[in-house]
């Protein structure tokens, strides 16, 4: 396997809980809407540093789709899976869309903004 080149996302983004990767953008946000095994999903219409796996017929409480399980591409999680094809004619907005399971993924404005309420000294205080 050669050398993985992650590709960096500018704006608010969603990364890999395991290894901080970028995967998808606020921007391309469809719904978060989705449920799975693991508790609740989003759907984006495109992802970033991620492979994808063999397709595979799945029942899912939409009906039948074509689904390829996604995983990062840098730390090999995991972290939602991409519709192929869906055999609902309600169902085909989602073909091409990507789910990013919320369990494997945060928020990277949320992670980057974390402001420690505990009482501390500052540096200009001498005690």
């Amino acid at each position: 396997m050669g050398r993985v080149f992650a590709v960096e996302l500018e704006g608010r983004v969603y990364e890999c809980k395991f290894c901080k990767t970028h995967l998808a953008l606020a921007d391309d946000l469809v719904s978060r809407a989705f449920h799975c095994r693991r508790g609740n999903a989003y759907l984006f219409n495109n992802a970033v540093n991620i492979t994808v796996g063999a397709q595979e017929e799945r029942m899912m409480i939409s009906g039948m789709h074509t689904v390829a399980d996604i995983f990062c591409c840098c730390c090999g999680q995991i972290v939602g899976w991409k519709y192929e094809m869906a055999h609902d004619k309600s169902q085909k907005y989602k073909e091409g869309k990507f789910v990013l399971e919320r369990e494997r993924i945060v928020d990277g404005v949320d992670s980057e903004f974390y402001i420690d309420t505990r009482a501390s000294m500052s540096d200009g205080e001498d005690t």
